[in-house]
């Protein structure tokens, strides 16, 4: 055993002591090289295998027919977006002319109201003057009764004070002399 304090180098060579006490150990090695070396003899293995299978070329194919079908979702986009692009024209032309036909429609609706006013105005004066010449005509026709009636009241007035004078005035004689004229009128007339 060694003294305290000793260092026992048994079993340490090739061994050494990284500061912060941690313990580097070299790397194994085979046929003289390292790990590094082996992991790079092997990248240049599996390259020269993947060159003589021919990987580069089944590669290059599949991303041939990838960057085909690419380009032809492209053209598709590109005819899809030219489409879309005439739909769109042909909508702001329907738009236009919707708004065209629009105006027109309101323009021919504006006509018609005004041509509608004009003709109920036209009917309500033409009933106006009708209703008015109703209301003369019915005035007058009051006038003429109302003429009619003074007149057959005065008529009946005269006749009942010339019923009252002749009552009056005339006896029994002047009535037989009367009615012998009537009759000698009615004579000559045959």
């Amino acid at each position: 055993m060694a003294p305290e304090g000793a260092i026992d180098n048994q079993g340490l060579q090739g061994h050494t002591t990284a500061p912060g006490g941690v313990e580097h150990v070299p790397d194994p090695t085979a046929l003289g090289l390292t790990s590094t070396g082996w992991v790079a003899v092997a990248m240049i293995v599996v390259i020269l295998l993947m060159i003589w299978k021919k990987v580069p070329g089944m590669i290059g194919k599949m991303l041939d027919t990838r960057i085909a079908g690419i380009r032809t979702q492209l053209d598709e986009a590109k005819a899809l977006r030219a489409e879309a692009e005439a739909i769109r024209s042909e909508y702001e032309a329907k738009a236009k002319t919707a708004h065209v036909e629009a105006e027109a429609m309101k323009a021919h609706a504006h006509h018609e109201a005004a041509a509608i006013i004009a003709k109920a105005k036209a009917g309500a004066e033409d009933l106006m003057t009708r209703r008015a010449k109703m209301a003369e005509d019915k005035i007058a026709a009051a006038e003429r009764a109302a003429i009619a009636e003074v007149r057959a009241r005065a008529a009946d007035a005269a006749a009942k004070a010339a019923g009252i004078l002749i009552a009056e005035h005339h006896d029994a004689a002047a009535d037989r002399m009367m009615v012998d004229r009537s009759i000698s009128g009615l004579s000559r007339l045959n």
